[in-house]
């Protein structure tokens, strides 16, 4: 497992992410097998929502239920969350950001998150009162460090106008048939090509000069379709038969082999699941470990349907 210093004085991050978005049907008994076998693995981040579940705070909820940390192992994993969804609209207001950490706090049974993200932008954004609520948070002990999802380099320049504190992640959607922050940069300035079109407005470098880590959710889908493309033959025959020579080839899984292709890359990927199988957990931490070679790597985006001019 490839680990990251997050954050000052901070536990290491893993490059595996367990998102909870799916737990909230699931009995404290396979909640907490899940949790455990990831730790096991060596998952330190844990990854949590206000909005995920069929109501707010759900999934925090029955993590809270079924997950109990000792305080010597609360301090070694980093649990964060999100905020500024609500139903219909996005809220970045002072009031809301502190309403939603005090219930992510209660739902989870923590006095602490060590990340709080913005979840998707809201344009009506005034970064004085993110500062405030950022501010108010942190002074209190209540979140540790914050950053954002979903966000261009514009918006996070926005935010730092006023708020003091690093923003650490942008959480991003990214899998091998979804990688348009990488694919761009491959192909500018060659007319004619949509791939050249950059979709992230330099993200990718924005985040490496600025040393904030990327976070990967969808890792194994086809764009915004939750499609999986691993096995899906009738789509990506060609990416399907790479995933599968090169997962013989390292003794590993398809799976792994998606995984491995995102934390090869030096932007110092992490890769967010979504799966609530505590086997799946296992495939993409073992491809956490492969280092793929450039031909490997090369291989698989072109596989995927990106060009190299």
């Amino acid at each position: 497992m490839k680990y990251y210093e997050m954050f000052a004085g901070g536990p290491r991050a893993s490059s595996i992410v367990l998102g909870l978005m799916r737990i909230e049907a699931l009995d404290n008994a396979s909640i907490a097998k899940l949790v455990g076998t990831a730790r096991d693995a060596g998952v330190s981040v844990f990854d949590h929502a206000d909005i995920y579940g069929t109501s707010r705070h759900g999934c925090e909820r029955r993590f809270g239920d079924a997950v109990t940390f000792l305080p010597s192992e609360r301090e070694q994993v980093v649990i964060q969350s999100k905020v500024g969804i609500r139903d219909g609209f996005y809220d970045f207001s002072k009031a809301h950001i502190l309403d939603t950490v005090e219930g992510s706090l209660s739902a989870l049974r923590m006095d602490h998150l060590d990340v709080l993200l913005l979840h998707r932008p809201d344009s009506l954004v005034e970064p004085s009162e993110v500062a405030a609520a950022f501010d108010a948070l942190h002074s209190a002990g209540k979140v540790r460090s914050f950053g954002v999802s979903n966000h261009t380099p514009g918006q996070i320049q926005l935010l730092a106008t006023e708020v003091t504190q690093p923003l650490i992640i942008d959480q991003v959607q990214l899998s091998l048939t979804h990688a348009p922050l990488i694919a761009a940069g491959l192909a500018s300035n060659i007319g004619g090509l949509d791939q050249s079109i950059d979709l992230s407005n330099g993200l990718l470098d924005y985040a490496r000069i600025n040393d904030i880590a990327l976070q990967a959710w969808s890792p194994f889908q086809s764009g915004y379709t939750g499609k999986v493309f691993i096995g899906d033959r009738d789509n990506y025959p060609e990416l399907n038969d790479a995933l599968d020579d090169l997962a013989r080839d390292h003794g590993v899984t398809p799976t792994s082999i998606a995984t491995a292709w995102l934390t090869r890359h030096p932007a110092k990927i992490q890769v967010v699941l979504g799966t609530t199988t505590p086997s799946r957990v296992a495939e993409a931490v073992a491809g956490s470990d492969i280092s793929l070679s450039r031909e490997e790597w090369y291989r698989l985006f072109r596989a995927a349907g990106y060009r190299l001019p």
